[in-house]
């Protein structure tokens, strides 16, 4: 101890059933990849055009709900880098996640959430990473996958 998990991927719905899972067992969980915006949205906030599964936000909340109430730390991504369209020859901007312009879609963490997960990641003794936390087939989004591995 302490343990982790780096949860990734697109979506909440295929990843629920191991977040639960993972919420009994590990200290600190990181999310990421493009299920990282169902749960912005949770949190209320503006995610443009980035991949939600709108019906799984109420989902995101209790998953957020059941880590505090188990006083489990979960980290979001504190920047995003956003691109205009979901192409690897994309016009980005790296944001505050919660300033995602109307019209671009989050595609990576930004460079600053990478460091803020290495940080929250550096005291544990064993980490488990299922998924990946950007599109890391487009060279301009893989480095918040593999920064962080």
């Amino acid at each position: 101890k302490p343990m982790a998990a780096i949860v990734g991927g697109s979506k909440v719905s295929s990843k629920i059933t191991v977040l639960n899972a993972l919420l009994d067992k590990c200290d600190k969980i990181v999310i990421g990849g493009g299920m990282v915006f169902t749960f912005l949205k949770a949190k209320g906030l503006s995610v443009g055009t980035s991949l939600v599964e709108d019906d799984y936000v109420e989902t995101a909340k209790e998953v957020l709900s059941k880590a505090e109430s188990l006083s489990k730390q979960i980290l979001l991504p504190s920047d995003i880098i956003v691109a205009d369209k979901f192409d690897p020859d994309a016009n980005t901007q790296i944001v505050s996640s919660d300033a995602i312009p109307d019209g671009w879609m989050g595609l990576d963490n930004g460079p600053k959430s990478t460091e803020e997960q290495k940080e929250f990641l550096s005291d544990c003794k064993t980490i488990i990473m299922n998924g990946p936390l950007g599109v890391f087939e487009f060279e301009k989004f893989e480095k918040g996958t593999f920064g962080i591995v």
